[in-house]
């Protein structure tokens, strides 16, 4: 699979920079492109450094490039997930205003009807989020809000990030096995 990955300025890089991990060992392409708020937040969330991250990722793209392959319909890639997808970007997205190559790429998703997960990473939620939601929904794309899950009884920050990125990567079709899955009480 070839799959675009947005990283946005919302707290939470942590979930992008493991989702480019997993597709890495799957052996997908990846298109990476990270704002220029989300390469702040790398230094301030974790430990990798920039060229680090950009390192996962078979093609890494400048925020603005918009002469990059995955800013048109005509490059055939299968799927992206914005991730963490920051409120102004989804409200980008919402409202198919293209400035950025994360929303423009997003934007060929939604009108070539591939798949599109976003992956809001803010609480709590006002009203105008939650339309803005609602609009990208609407329009095709997943919406998957960052809240962790407990029913794994996770023992680590890891642990919960992989629960997320293994629930994007059922999303996009691509089998994992690095979250426990729920299978009801006995």
């Amino acid at each position: 699979m070839e799959i675009v990955v947005g990283i946005s300025g919302a707290s939470g890089v942590q979930y992008g920079i493991r989702l480019l991990q997993v597709l890495r060992e799957k052996g997908c392409i990846t298109h990476l492109v990270l704002t220029d708020s989300a390469a702040k937040i790398i230094g301030v969330e974790t430990d990798y450094k920039l060229r680090d991250v950009e390192a996962l990722a078979d093609h890494v793209y400048q925020p603005r490039d918009f002469a990059a392959p995955i800013a048109s319909g005509s490059h055939q890639f299968d799927a992206m997930a914005i991730i963490p997808c920051s409120m102004g970007t989804l409200s980008a997205v919402a409202c198919g205003s293209s400035d950025t190559l994360i929303t423009r790429a997003a934007d060929v998703c939604l009108k070539e009807k591939r798949r599109l997960i976003m992956v809001p990473r803010e609480t709590p939620l006002s009203l105008i989020q939650i339309r803005n939601m609602a609009a990208a929904a609407e329009a095709g794309a997943i919406i998957l809000p960052a809240c962790p899950a407990f029913y794994s009884r996770p023992k680590n920050l890891d642990e919960l990030v992989d629960v997320l990125v293994g629930r994007v990567l059922d999303l996009l079709g691509l089998e994992s096995d690095i979250y426990q899955r729920w299978k009801g009480q006995a």
